[in-house]
């Protein structure tokens, strides 16, 4: 087994996911504003995966040792660098994250709900605390409750499948669809910093992350037939969980819920 016939077995979720209803409801700028007030926490979990996949496959305590395949330390530290100190609109150095929170303030998004989250994660010291305890739809809570399992389990390659085949190889078909309908029906709206954090997704993801995520997972697990196998579970699930969350999202949008 490898990643071509990973992707094969998971193409329908894919197909699912890049066919989704939900394109066609983010109609209004009220529509924009409830995707990105909830699409944040997939942003913001993903660093958490790449973070976990840098603490697992590189040496990040003192004193430093040369753990594991040097060839995958460079490919999780040229991610890490992107996804942590990305050139911004503006020439300044800046995290994808930190991108969309920006992006978010400047079309009139609520950052209120993620940021009082991260501050209830840093409050607690508990994920699963502060998942508990925050107002988020049940698919969301979900979405996350999935990410932060896997990361506790602790196997680098069930990790490296999350983030490789439940989130970064989708991103540039899905943010390309988001993309088209953003400059189609919100003109009057400034976008400019949304428009480009997309854009630059699309480039280095499709361009540069994509592939190498794959290689990742290549060497990983090379020819065993087991961490295959975890491959293609993971993989499945991250998928049924972002699928759970575009359906949430999709309810919040055509139910108008405000989430605060």
């Amino acid at each position: 087994m490898n990643t071509n016939s990973i992707n094969t077995l998971i193409s329908s979720y894919k197909t699912e996911l890049l066919t989704h209803s939900l394109y066609n409801n983010v109609k209004t700028i009220e529509d924009l504003h409830h995707f990105l007030e909830n699409h944040v926490f997939a942003v913001w979990d993903f660093m958490s995966l790449l973070k976990a996949l840098q603490n697992k496959l590189t040496c990040t305590t003192t004193p430093w040792m040369p753990i594991g395949n040097p060839e995958i330390r460079y490919l999780i530290n040229e991610i890490v660098v992107a996804e942590e100190t990305d050139l911004t609109l503006d020439g300044k150095r800046q995290s994808h994250f930190d991108m969309y929170v920006d992006a978010m303030k400047q079309c009139g998004a609520n950052t209120t709900l993620i940021l009082s989250f991260l501050d209830n994660v840093e409050n607690t010291k508990n994920i699963d605390v502060s998942i508990k305890q925050s107002n988020l739809h049940p698919n969301i809570k979900a979405f996350l409750d999935f990410t932060f399992r896997v990361i506790e389990q602790g196997k680098p390659h069930e990790i490296a499948a999350a983030f490789t085949f439940g989130r970064e190889d989708l991103i540039p078909n899905m943010f390309t669809e988001i993309l088209k309908n953003f400059q189609k029906n919100f003109p009057e709206t400034d976008l400019s910093k949304l428009i480009y954090y997309f854009e630059r997704h699309i480039e280095i993801d499709a361009d540069e992350h994509g592939p190498m995520a794959m290689k990742m997972v290549d060497e990983l697990c090379s020819s065993d037939e087991k961490k295959w196998k975890d491959v293609e579970l993971i993989s499945i699930e991250a998928l049924e969980k972002r699928i759970g969350l575009w359906n949430a999202i999709e309810e919040i949008i055509l139910k108008k819920e405000v989430l605060v």
